[in-house]
């Protein structure tokens, strides 16, 4: 007669048989959890495209790289589109005014903290809002975003300054527009063409020529020296010539 294991030796066996495959298949899966993972890290590790790595930013490279919106009054997608770029556009426009002003020392600081330190300085996301909000025509929104910068510690340069102030100037904010020119000067700044220009034209078309007068005195006790020929070639690139402006500029005051 063969011979047959007692029944409770069987069940022990077959349950071992059991726990044996829950393991099997516990490992299996264990084993493919890992695998996903390392495939996961891998292609994050993946280098992208390369037409969709966006270039950093050659101050040196002639080619235009800023596009500005179709619609400036758009500014939930304005400020979408900057933080997408990560503000790289509007970093290029603060350096090439830098530049252009005759501040090279500081917009190669600025283009060293992007370069080397990765970092986009704070003084570019605060001037990009300012900026926004003037070219949206809310120049109140922008005015106070400026004195949040201001309230915050960080210090607005030239570029910042000229936004400001071309911004009051088109919202006929003139008190306010004279008021931030002479901090500018008392920071260390001096207004471009585009700035002076605009502020003496707009005070003139408001028919304020009495208090641009007094504006002007104080502005050359600051160390305000306009520039004849820059003046001209802001007005021909304007499309219009005003004699008052020169006159206020270059005439008895000069």
């Amino acid at each position: 007669m063969p011979f047959q294991r007692p029944l409770q030796y069987r069940n022990l066996i077959i349950h071992a048989g059991d726990d044996s495959s829950n393991e099997d298949d516990s490992d299996d899966e264990e084993e493919e959890k890992k695998k996903k993972e390392a495939e996961a890290a891998a292609a994050k590790a993946k280098p992208k495209d390369a037409s969709q790595i966006k270039p950093f930013y050659d101050p040196f490279n002639k080619k235009p790289v800023i596009q500005e919106p179709d619609d400036p009054t758009n500014l939930p997608e304005i400020f979408h589109n900057m933080k997408e770029d990560n503000l790289v556009q509007q970093a290029v426009k603060m350096f090439d005014a830098l530049s252009n002003d005759g501040y090279m020392p500081e917009a190669m600081k600025l283009f060293g903290v992007i370069k080397d330190k990765s970092k986009m300085p704070d003084v570019v996301s605060h001037t990009a809002i300012v900026e926004a909000y003037c070219k949206a025509g809310r120049i109140k929104e922008g005015l106070k975003s400026f004195m949040r910068m201001q309230a915050s510690g960080v210090k607005p340069n030239s570029y910042s300054y000229t936004v400001l102030i071309q911004g009051l100037c088109k919202a006929g904010m003139l008190e306010d527009a004279g008021k931030y020119t002479l901090e500018m000067l008392n920071n260390g700044w001096n207004p471009n063409a585009g700035t002076y220009v605009t502020l003496v034209d707009s005070y003139l078309r408001a028919k304020k020529e009495n208090e641009m007068q007094q504006l002007l005195v104080k502005l050359k006790d600051k160390g305000f020296v306009a520039n004849d020929q820059e003046a001209r070639k802001h007005m021909k690139k304007m499309g219009r010539f005003n004699r008052g402006v020169m006159d206020l500029l270059f005439g008895q005051y000069k």
